[in-house]
C-alpha cells in the first residue's frame, strides 16, 4: 500500500495517508476546524527493493570489476602454514638404530 502526500488548499496543512490503490483520493483536510479541500501531491516514492531469490547485488556489475575479480581468482594464492600438532610431529632422533629381533 502506498503513502500518498495531501496539500490543504485553504490552510496549507500537509499530510500523508496510508491508502490502498484502490481507495478514492481524500477531498477534505482532516485538521479540525479547516474542512477545506485537499490537493494529492506528487511524491518522491520508495525506492525499488527486490525481495526473494535471483536478486543479487553482484548481478549488475561492472565489467572492469568482473574481469578484476577474475583476476584475482585466478592467481595462485599462498599456501597457509598449519600448525603442527602433536600427532604430526615426528620423534626426535636420537642417533641409535632400533635393536634388532634376531
Amino acid at each position: 500500500m502506498p503513502t500518498y502526500e495531501y496539500e490543504c488548499q485553504k490552510c496549507g496543512h500537509t499530510f500523508e495517508k496510508f491508502q490502498l490503490i484502490s481507495d478514492k483520493p481524500l477531498d477534505r483536510c482532516p485538521k479540525p476546524g479547516c474542512k477545506g479541500k485537499v490537493k494529492r501531491l506528487i511524491g518522491t516514492g520508495a525506492g525499488l527493493i527486490f525481495k526473494g531469490s535471483g536478486f543479487y547485488t553482484t548481478d549488475y556489475r561492472s565489467h572492469s570489476y568482473k574481469e578484476a575479480a577474475k583476476k584475482e581468482s585466478d592467481s595462485p594464492k599462498p599456501a597457509a602454514s598449519k600448525p603442527e600438532t602433536k600427532a604430526d610431529a615426528k620423534p626426535a632422533a636420537t642417533g641409535k638404530k632400533p635393536a634388532s629381533k634376531d
